[in-house]
Order: structure tokens, then sequence, then C-alpha cells
């Protein structure tokens, strides 16, 4: 059976090299073009040794051109920064190239919005209509059909699989959300800085960029349309010293009275139902008392819910444990591009997680 040609822009960034580890296992797709202006000229393997005993190794990295990409590969990942991707989304669009972008561009449904909190002006408005949310468990069936897919953050990843249940059941109020989330410090990127450092970074921990993170009206956003009522919830994440994962501790008021074990099957139902639907079963509801691990989800697309109803202060409390690069980047960006391609959404996906 004839491979499917894909290109990856931005192949030197963390998104990019977890993209490449996934690709060099995929049974049907094959990277044939991957680009980045730093490491142009060069072997893939001389940039990414770790991937030196793979079938990518000997590609050579070249500088973006989306006429090369469009006249080579169906579908282009584009793991570059926001206000880079739109420009190059909408001229391979235009191409008829199917595209998964991994950047905030085609997130956010209100142009107004983006300008707001990303301080830019969106030269592509007229796309956002057509751009598809990329969470497969909630909008499998529109990705399938779709030419561009926005991939959601890693943060919103973790906190929308968290409500969503809670949402759509009527089980938390709309009001009062608050999202405490903890990131290992690939989220921050591969671009040096002083935060990020070892020394600044290890056996310490803290609070970054509260009450303005730009991952706030992307969860709003989808919070909203599951409760059907416009939303603003609290944001507040943190940098651990480690180097993957997200742990989200999600506290709702509840809306009417319920105990645990209703909540449990609630959440166990709507995404058995989701995952049926799906085709592919990655939201894991655990026991009652049993809480979430970022080392269980460690380069899965898995995501690890843990459940509690706190009759004393009449709250719900979901933990949420995700790979911040793969199911909140990467791995969700291959899972929509199996989906766009017609492919069964866990292809190249299957692997179990890496503990310790």
């Amino acid at each position: 059976m004839k491979p499917i040609a894909v290109g990856l822009v931005g192949v030197a960034g963390y998104t990019g090299m977890e993209l490449c580890r996934l690709l060099a296992g995929h049974p049907r797709m094959e990277l044939v073009k991957a680009t980045s202006r730093s490491e142009a000229g060069k072997l893939l393997a001389d940039v990414l040794p770790h991937l030196g005993c793979t079938k990518l190794a000997g590609l050579t990295i070249t500088a973006p051109d989306m006429d090369e990409l469009a006249a080579n590969c169906d579908l282009v990942f584009l793991a570059v920064p926001h206000g880079t991707a739109m420009d190059m989304a909408a001229e391979l669009v235009a191409k008829n190239v199917c595209v998964v972008d991994l950047s905030a561009d085609f997130r956010l449904r209100d142009p107004q919005v983006y300008v707001q909190w990303y301080n830019l002006k969106h030269r592509h408005a007229d796309l956002l209509a057509q751009a598809v949310y990329g969470l497969p468990e909630l909008y499998h069936h529109d990705i399938a059909q779709a030419k561009l897919v926005a991939n959601p953050g890693c943060y919103p990843t973790s906190v929308i699989l968290a409500l969503a249940p809670a949402l759509n059941n009527g089980l938390a109020e709309a009001d009062g959300i608050v999202a405490d989330s903890k990131s290992g410090a690939t989220g921050a990127g591969r671009k040096p800085s002083t935060a990020t450092m070892f020394c600044e970074m290890h056996d310490s921990f803290r609070a970054y960029n509260l009450g303005h993170h730009r991952h706030t009206p992307e969860m709003e956003q989808e919070a909203g349309r599951l409760a059907q009522v416009q939303i603003n919830l609290s944001f507040n994440p943190h940098i651990l010293p480690l180097g993957r994962g997200i742990l989200s501790t999600v506290y709702t008021r509840l809306a009417r009275s319920v105990n645990a074990q209703e909540v449990l099957a609630i959440y166990s139902d709507f995404y058995a139902m989701h995952g049926a639907a799906l085709g592919a079963s990655w939201v894991r509801v655990l026991p009652l008392g049993t809480w979430p691990e970022t080392r269980n989800v460690r380069g899965t697309m898995f995501c690890d819910l843990g459940i509690l109803v706190d009759p004393r202060t009449n709250r719900l409390i979901i933990v949420s444990a995700i790979d911040n690069l793969c199911r909140g980047a990467s791995g969700q960006a291959l899972a929509n591009a199996n989906l766009m391609l017609g492919l069964a959404p866990e292809l190249g996906l299957s692997a179990a997680p890496m503990v310790p």
C-alpha cells in the first residue's frame, strides 16, 4: 500500500521532535518533507540524534517552501509559533493540502478575542469558520471532514477533558471554575531562557502568568460550548522541574445533589460513549480514591482522570494528567491527521507509557 506523504514545518522544536518520533513508527504515513530555517541542509539524524536508528535518519531538512510542500505532501503539520502559522496554513489550504496547525492561530473562533490575547491582528480570519478544534473525543466527526484543524493547547486539553462530562451533564455550575495546572519544562518550548535553565528550575516550583495566560480564552470557549452558556474561569499555571507532563486540578461547584458513585458513572459512560464513537479510548476514568500521575501517561495519548465529590464544600474536583508533548501537542496532532486522512485514529499511537 502506497505511503501517505506528509510534511512538517518546524522540525527542531520540542513538538516537531515529538512528531518525528511518532511518525518514525507510523505504518501508513511517511515524512517526506521536514523543514527548519535554522537547520536547513542538515540530515535529520544530525539535528535529532535519538532518531538516528529510524527510517527518518537520512531525511534532509530543508527551508520552508509552501509550493514544495504542496507539491509533495497530502498533509502538513505546522509546528511553528502563532502569527507565523496563519499565513502558511492559508497558502497550503488554498492549494488543497490538509493542515494540522499546532499553533494558536486557528483555535479561537472570534478574531477579536485573538487580538485581545495575542496582541496580533488575525490576517486570515475568513478561515476561522472552517477550522475545526482538534479535540478528537468531542469533534471527531468534524475533524474527519476538515481541511484545517486547530490542534488544542496542552493546558486546555487537560482542563477541557476534565470538565466535559460535568458541564455536558449539568453537574457543575458555570461560575466559579478554577483550573490549577502544573506543567513540565518542555511546555515552555526549546528556545533557551534563564527561567528554564537547570539551576533556575531544579528543586523549585513556581507559578507564572497568573490571570493572563493565553490558553485561558481557549478553555472558556470550549467549556462554554459544553455548558451552552458563557464561562469565565480562573486559570492558574505553574512550572515543575520535570521534562514532560501536566497535572491539572479543576475545582467546580456542584449544581445539584449527587454522590461520588453517580459522578463516576456519568464520567465513565461519557467517555465510553465518545471513545466508542471515535474508535479510540484514550481517556481513562480512574476508580474513586485513585489519583492520576504524570508518569502513567508519559509519551502517550492517555488522559487519566480522578474524581472527588466533596459534600462539605459542595465541590466537584477533577484531577487530570496528560503528557504535554504527546496528548497535549504532537500525539493529538497525529490523531487528528489520522482522522483527516481516513485512517484509524489510534494508528501510530499505541505505545505504552514510558515508565519510569
